[in-house]
């Protein structure tokens, strides 16, 4: 008699994670009949590429790999037994021609899943973006290349990509800057459940500050968000950022001051009198008006006052602006600031502010899914590329939640390995 197998292929608990985890995702939309060879199902190419990410595979060349060595996993993924599993090039074609709207559906789908059965509250939100490398010769300090930085190149292996900088904080007080080229990935999230809630990936020049407004507008009409807070490191510190989480959001910025906005310590004011670093009395210039908001300007009084022009040659405190800008310029605003309103120091603020970490955590999440070692080239492809990263780590949550795993919802890598029936 031939021996027969302990279990059959399906059966095995890889086949039940996965389905598990996939009967949770939206479906994508339908999308029109196409002409020439049989197309693969687009449900399943996304199915395949969130597989991807989360068993780590570093290229689309592995995934297919995978797929030819493991038909159990091909069939769950939804292509057809006995038929050949896509090409890199097939997947690389979807992450280039997708539709991204259609990929933010099936994310924005997820994320209201998770609002309707209570695993986001969406009170405490956060705001920070995350770099994406891309994968050009200009990137890799090893290569010899002799106009690197020049921002005004259009790189002949990503044309898309664009210069940007990235901070790093080695030591306390300490800041280092390194360039990049690629792109940004500005994301808001839940603070609490550590989730991201709307996202968009843009070329690295674009200033994050300046995406700052429409990600919480693009935000708030989706998913109808009634935060308490938003939460946000000392770069998000403007007049547009503030005000419009005040007065449009109706909720309380936790942000702290940057000091490029805070007066310098060395200029003194007491009763109407300001005094400039170098101890002697300023003269007022008059007023000045930019932006909508009014200050008074308080000029140097060694080159605007007769009496201290022959009493001092130089500035007494060595100010760098006393040669090249006629001495230092001080501003007292007139304008009301919406940052009077922020109890700034308080032990609430620093409670709330300490939750701005949960972003770090997430970004942590998404790279080790891969989302910062794009495997594509140019925007279209790398906001595919991002967004599905976004889907994975949702998909996972809303897994493990109705799975009734509450306390895994952030186990991105390791809860599918380890799930067994209960």
């Amino acid at each position: 008699m031939k021996n027969l197998p302990l279990f059959k292929a399906e059966d095995l608990p890889p086949r039940f994670r996965y389905e598990k985890l996939f009967e949770n995702l939206p479906p994508l939309r339908g999308l029109p009949k196409a002409t020439g060879r049989p197309p693969f199902s687009q449900d399943a190419i996304l199915r395949a590429l969130i597989y991807k990410n989360l068993r780590g595979l570093p290229s689309l060349t592995d995934l297919v790999f995978e797929l030819e060595n493991n038909p159990v996993m091909a069939d769950v993924l939804g292509f057809s037994l006995g038929r050949q599993a896509p090409s890199k090039e097939r997947f690389s074609r979807f992450l280039r021609t997708s539709s991204h709207p259609d990929l933010q559906d099936v994310r924005l789908a997820l994320v209201c899943r998770l609002m309707e059965e209570g695993v986001i509250a969406g009170k405490h939100l956060a705001l920070d973006s995350c770099s994406i490398m891309a994968n050009v010769k200009e990137n890799n300090l090893k290569d010899p290349v002799s106009d690197r930085f020049d921002k005004t190149r259009q790189l002949p292996g990503d044309p898309d990509s664009r210069l940007g900088a990235l901070v790093h904080y080695p030591h306390a007080f300490q800041t280092k800057i390194a360039w990049f080229w690629g792109y940004r990935n500005h994301i808001l999230n839940d603070a609490v459940s550590e989730l991201p809630l709307h996202e968009k990936t843009l070329p690295a020049n674009h200033d994050e500050k300046k995406q700052a407004v429409p990600l919480l507008r693009e935000a708030r009409e989706a998913l109808a968000l009634s935060p308490e807070c938003v939460i946000g490191d000392a770069n998000y510190d403007t007049e547009e950022i503030l005000s419009y989480i005040f007065s449009e959001m109706r909720a309380e910025p936790v942000i702290p001051r940057n000091r490029r906005n805070t007066p310098p310590a060395s200029f003194t004011v007491k009763n109407g009198v300001v005094t400039c670093p170098a101890n002697l009395q300023m003269p007022r210039r008059g007023k000045m008006t930019v932006k909508g908001r009014t200050y008074i300007q308080y000029i140097c009084p060694i080159h605007w006052r007769k009496r201290y022009r022959r009493q001092y040659l130089l500035c007494p405190a060595a100010h760098p602006k006393f040669l090249s800008q006629k001495g230092c310029n001080y501003l007292v605003r007139l304008t009301p600031t919406v940052r009077d309103q922020i109890a700034y120091g308080t032990q609430r603020f620093k409670l709330i502010y300490n939750q701005r970490t949960s972003v770090e955590r997430i970004f942590s999440r998404l790279l080790a899914i891969s989302m910062q070692r794009p495997t594509v080239i140019g925007l279209a492809a790398t906001q595919n590329h991002c967004t599905i990263a976004h889907i994975t780590v949702l998909l996972v949550a809303l897994t493990a939640h109705r799975l009734g795993y509450e306390d895994k919802i952030r186990y991105v890598k390791s809860f599918l390995p380890n799930l067994m029936l209960k």
